[in-house]
């Protein structure tokens, strides 16, 4: 397999700590790239036309692209417990994924509004909204308690990310 990533996107890193933890790092070439939204990547736009990363190529199947998928892909692979089957616990892991995705999107479009953009196009109300929303969920994940006891899964390395 073969992993196209940023060793700056959290996305990516989200990937390949699941790697790690299902012990499946060395099955993975990693294919560092450079993508932005004003400038398309032809190489990556080959195996994902959403043109980001992470993006998996698989061996003999369709690339895959978003982290949560690939990273649902990998567990699956390894036979591994970082997506819980069923019960509560499987939704305390997915929801946490999505608050944590969240969090990372808010300020992957935060750094392209207040970085990428030109000053005096900013639009100060949405760099606001977006750091709103971070505050937001990292205030709500103040105030979970996890019990340590708890073997790791998805939302805990969304999180970490």
């Amino acid at each position: 397999m073969k992993l196209h990533y940023s060793p700056a996107s959290p996305y990516a890193r989200k990937v390949l700590m699941c790697a790690v933890e299902l012990g499946m790092r060395d099955r993975i070439e990693l294919v560092p790239v450079s993508v932005s939204p004003t400038a398309p990547n032809a190489m990556v736009a080959a195996h994902n036309p959403l043109m980001k990363v992470p993006t998996l190529e698989r061996d003999g199947g369709a690339p895959l692209f978003d982290s949560a998928v690939i990273c649902e892909y990998l567990d699956v692979l390894g036979r591994g417990a970082l997506f819980p089957r069923e019960g509560e616990r499987r939704w305390e892991a997915l929801r946490l994924q999505a608050l944590a995705d969240g969090v990372m999107d808010a300020a992957l479009l935060l750094r392209y509004e207040t970085f990428a953009r030109p000053e005096p196009l900013r639009w100060n109300e949405w760099i606001a909204g977006q750091r709103l929303k971070i505050a937001q969920a990292l205030d709500h994940l103040d105030v979970q308690r996890r019990d340590p006891g708890q073997p790791l899964h998805i939302g805990d390395i969304t999180i970490a990310c």
